[in-house]
């Protein structure tokens, strides 16, 4: 691989960035509330496995 000297690769850097599709202030929000959105239910779906879990093993063992 040829080495560039970093005037060049400054140059080069700066021409990929303006390649790139950046989202819209509004696409980053509504990600983001999706992204919350879907955290929570993640963590009710595992809080209710965990439970249902719980309340089996101990009935199994007999401590619940």
């Amino acid at each position: 691989m040829a080495k560039t000297n970093p005037f060049e690769f400054i140059q080069q850097v700066r021409a990929e960035g303006r390649k790139v599709t950046w989202p819209s202030r509004r696409e980053t929000m509504i990600t983001t509330v999706m992204v919350f959105i879907m955290v929570t239910l993640a963590s009710l779906f595992f809080l209710a496995a965990d439970q249902i879990l719980a309340f089996g093993v101990g009935f199994l063992l007999g401590t619940g």
